[in-house]
């Protein structure tokens, strides 16, 4: 049985992608912005501002905006949005120009959207998409393009954080660090409802193949979560969720095991209804004032996400900078980088003396500003 806010959650951002509202077609050809060789029309500017519409009202749902919130938040939104799809067609071109591949990681992507949504095979995910209204085809770009520009600024934006840093985060902040014990797991799930007994072996092999790939061939746990795991952390390399557990938040027999643990050490396989399971102590943290080598990566985190808004206007500017990015007259680009004009002129008349008169066309020209 599809989910249908689970469904509207995974799809959201694919109304950047969906067809416009039936419009006028010279309207909707219209040119607002061009970025290199590739081009943003108006009708990408208004299905933008219907995401945005969407993105603010699941925002709060969630949240419960006021009703000024919610002004202060959209217009918010809609001030960057077209500095944000420049951005993004930016990011894309970079990612193409590098040769990035994301076709496995969106496959992959899909198919674990469509375990969420409990949608039985791909076919069905595709009747699904498509009966909201969007195209799946375009769904499935705008997922893969989001995943491709996510790749380029992890591989070109890596804030620096020195160890200084984090022991100065450390003492100034001391008293975010006192804790309940609690355990930080991370998983890979091998899924075998719905699957003949015959199946269960090969499953099994396959979960046990994995976990020894981590402990003996010293491959990364979460990146292996992202590839092959069937659970619906896959995309977030198996990781079980910002708040932890509690020994009552756990299955009485996983907590016996994982409260023993050290960080970094892996279940066995467990065995559940629904197929077979593999647990990593990502972090254990015993009650009171956690030591700096404990909360190290949680300083970093906190630290890169400081650091990565500004890092990645820089290196967004530097793209824009090294780019041709020309925006229509009447549109704003709040991204405040100085870009050409597009202008639409008529085309001069043909010499009467040599040529017989032909119907006037309109061209588009580039006037470069004084």
């Amino acid at each position: 049985m599809v989910n249908p806010r689970m469904l509207r959650l995974t799809i959201l951002a694919a109304l950047l992608a969906a067809p416009a509202a039936a419009q006028d077609k010279k309207v909707l050809d219209e040119i607002v912005v061009r970025v290199n060789n590739e081009i943003i029309t108006r009708s990408d500017v208004l299905r933008a501002r219907a995401a945005v519409g969407a993105e603010v009202d699941e925002e709060c749902r969630q949240s419960g905006c006021t009703a000024d919130q919610r002004a202060k938040l959209t217009e918010e939104k809609e001030t960057n949005l077209l500095r944000d799809l420049i951005d993004q067609s930016l990011l894309i071109q970079r990612g193409k120009d590098a040769g990035i591949s994301v076709t496995a990681e969106c496959v992959r992507r899909m198919d674990a959207i469509r375990q969420q949504n409990n949608i039985p095979s791909m076919e069905e995910l595709e009747k699904a998409v498509n009966s909201t209204g969007l195209s799946f085809e375009d769904w499935k770009a705008n997922l893969c393009n989001s995943i491709l520009t996510q790749e380029v600024l992890r591989k070109e934006v890596r804030p620096d954080i020195t160890e200084q840093e984090v022991k100065e985060h450390y003492e100034k902040h001391k008293e975010q660090f006192v804790r309940p014990e609690r355990v930080y797991l991370s998983e890979i799930f091998v899924n075998t409802d719905g699957k003949p007994e015959t199946d269960l072996p090969a499953l099994e092999q396959k979960a046990q193949t994995l976990r020894k790939r981590v402990v003996d061939g010293g491959e990364d746990f979460n990146e292996l979560a992202k590839r092959f795991s069937d659970g619906s952390t896959a995309d977030r390399g198996g990781f079980l969720g910002d708040e932890g557990f509690a020994r009552d938040g756990l299955a009485p027999e996983i907590t016996e095991m994982v409260f023993k643990m050290k960080r970094g050490e892996l279940t066995g396989i467990i065995r559940t209804k629904t197929g077979f399971l593999i647990l990593k102590v990502e972090q254990r943290f015993e009650a009171g004032l956690q030591p700096l080598d404990k909360v190290d990566n949680e300083i970093q985190n906190r630290i890169y996400m400081e650091k990565m808004r500004p890092a990645m206007r820089e290196y967004l500017t530097k793209l824009r900078e090294e780019s041709y990015v020309l925006v229509k007259p009447g549109y704003s680009d709040s991204a405040g980088v100085a870009v050409l004009p597009i202008t639409e002129v008529e085309a001069p008349k043909p010499e009467e003396d040599h040529e017989p008169r032909k119907k006037r066309k309109k061209f588009l020209w580039i006037i470069p500003r004084p």
